[in-house]
């Protein structure tokens, strides 16, 4: 057996941890590579400044997560071809899917930086924040197609099991924006235009290297292909369409209850984009266990190796349990100074109790996260979109109802209430559609 096929070879409880590892500690890399605008914007320009880089937050996550749909649609196929060890199949399926979404982006970042200004306006964005949001967002746009092939190159890796090199890549890209984001804002003055201008910087610089990378990992699968192929494209989008969908319009409702909080004014919506920086930070962790389950469920039904699909699913939980526990405990003790770390010295008390209050909340059910994403990994693992994407609108549904309803009337702390109860209810339709789908075959490993 090749090093590469450990994800269908080693005991399921080892091989997720050396596969989900380099996930976890590369979704940290990309909150940092994400929160390097906020915090240096927050320090060195202000709590305004920062509002409005968190008033483009709901809509950059809009178009980051079609990529990260995109990408899953491809690595499921990726991942089943590789355990197959159809690797013609395979290659023809990456360079399909690169020629495809490569376009895609480029026509969905014309889109945004024509419509940035109505977009915000719609989403009531403050006017005294308004002139500085756009600026920033249509730079964001300008680099959006790097943006989107980083992501879509990575979901490539992790399919054949190499998720060390986005790791790499991710600590490279991420040091290097960190640094030049403090060079143009607090050196050179150029506020948050300076900020989104390294943003978009380190993402092309990353997203060419992984392009390079990932093409000479090509070569060693040996195997003809065709360079773009119809079938293999309608194929993938019956897998990434329903993701897609799922991603995006979770990511809608997330911009619907940034327009919810928007009228709160512009303090509170500094304190509220504070803890949404935080909250992406633990997310990731878990949406990261998710993802490595999907390739690691892929690969072992390709190879017929079915009983090993429960037991990752079993390892996936011991991992998310971890997790939540350390997420509770830093939040716990450390809640006031890492909101600190965004609003600065001039963050007002109205900040500091609204960063407060919402993620000390979040702290007691990141476990109800945590076992959603690994319940969703496996039904993505096995191609079973339609549960996975009513489970996660069901979740959007309750967030959604909760703050338009009740936080206009009763405060902003209605935005964050429904969430656990909005996790939990997505774990329990996917959880009830897993028992129906487990594969009946059971090979031993």
């Amino acid at each position: 057996m090749s090093k590469d096929e450990y994800l269908i070879t080693d005991a399921p409880l080892k091989a997720l941890t050396v596969f989900a590892m380099p996930l976890i500690l590369g979704s940290f890399f990309q909150q940092v590579y994400n929160m390097a605008d906020s915090i240096i914007v927050g320090q060195f320009v202000g709590s305004s400044a920062l509002a409005a880089v968190g008033a483009c937050a709901a809509l950059t996550n809009v178009f980051i997560c079609v990529a990260l749909g995109a990408g899953v649609g491809a690595g499921v196929l990726v991942s089943r071809y590789f355990g197959a060890k159809e690797y013609d199949k395979m290659k023809t399926i990456v360079s399909t899917s690169l020629i495809s979404f490569l376009l895609l982006s480029i026509c969905l970042g014309i889109i945004g930086f024509c419509f940035s200004r109505r977009m915000l306006c719609v989403l009531q964005t403050p006017d005294d924040i308004l002139d500085t949001a756009v600026l920033y967002l249509r730079v964001y746009f300008v680099g959006f197609p790097f943006l989107f092939m980083y992501n879509i190159l990575s979901s490539m890796f992790t399919s054949i099991g190499e998720s060390k090199i986005p790791l790499g890549l991710l600590i490279f890209s991420s040091a290097f924006n960190v640094g030049l984001d403090y060079r143009m804002v607090a050196g050179l003055g150029l506020g948050v235009f300076g900020a989104a201008l390294a943003t978009l910087i380190a993402q092309g610089i990353s997203a060419v290297l992984s392009l390079l990378l990932f093409l000479s990992r090509m070569k060693r699968y040996q195997g003809s292909f065709r360079r773009f192929d119809r079938q293999e494209l309608r194929t993938m989008l019956r897998i990434a369409v329903p993701s897609v969908l799922q991603q995006s319009t979770v990511s809608v409702g997330m911009m619907i209850i940034q327009a919810v909080v928007n009228p709160f004014g512009t303090q509170a919506l500094a304190g509220y984009a504070a803890t949404m920086r935080v909250e992406n930070v633990f997310s990731l962790i878990f949406v990261s266990i998710g993802n490595a389950v999907s390739p690691f469920v892929s690969q072992n039904l390709g190879a017929k190796k079915a009983e090993r699909i429960r037991k990752g699913y079993r390892a996936a939980l011991v991992l998310d349990a971890c997790f939540a526990l350390l997420a509770f405990l830093i939040i716990e003790s450390l809640h006031t100074r890492i909101s600190a770390l965004f609003l600065g010295k001039d963050g007002t008390e109205l900040a500091y109790r609204v960063s407060g209050e919402y993620m000390k909340w979040l702290g007691y059910f990141f476990l109800f996260m945590g076992i959603k994403m690994a319940t969703d990994g496996v039904l993505r693992g096995l191609g079973k979109m339609r549960p996975f994407l009513l489970a996660n609108m069901v979740n959007l549904a309750i967030r959604l109802s909760v703050a338009l309803l009740f936080a206009p009337r009763f405060g902003i702390a209605f935005v964050w209430l429904a969430v656990p109860a909005g996790w939990f209810a997505n774990f329990l339709i996917s959880y009830i559609a897993l028992r129906k789908a487990w594969p009946e075959k059971k090979v031993q490993s």
